[in-house]
């Protein structure tokens, strides 16, 4: 897994599911969907890996219209996560919309924002 070595994380079999199912995928995915995808590995190495994943910027979170923690692929390392997300009501599925980017909002001095989440909710093109 080229990307585990560029993020310079040492390549274990759960790591190189993760990432698989993840390209594999190419949506956003919760927890739950990799312990059902990958039941090999105990809720706790996931939760590990993703930690570790996130932490490296491989992955990062999206909070859906449910209040589900979800994590995206990173489109690069060190990418700014100021990107639009989209849930489709039919299909479920999550995805990033990388080319579209989330509006940056003015704040009161003192405040600085560590992360941002804009999530559209509608239908997919391959629901429409």
């Amino acid at each position: 897994m080229d990307l585990l070595q560029h993020a310079g994380l040492r390549r274990t079999r759960c790591r190189e599911a993760v990432i698989g199912y993840f390209l594999e995928k190419g949506v956003a995915l919760a927890h739950a969907d990799l312990e059902q995808a990958l039941p090999a590995y105990d809720r706790v190495t996931l939760y590990r890996t993703l930690a570790t994943f996130m932490e490296h910027q491989l992955l990062h979170k999206v909070v859906d219209d449910g209040a589900v923690v979800k994590y995206a692929l990173s489109e690069t390392a060190h990418e700014h996560h100021h990107h639009v997300h989209f849930k489709c009501v039919q299909c479920q599925t999550t995805t990033c919309l990388a080319e579209v980017e989330a509006p940056r909002m003015s704040l009161p001095p003192a405040y600085e924002v560590h992360e941002q989440n804009l999530l559209l909710v509608g239908v997919c093109p391959t629901c429409h």
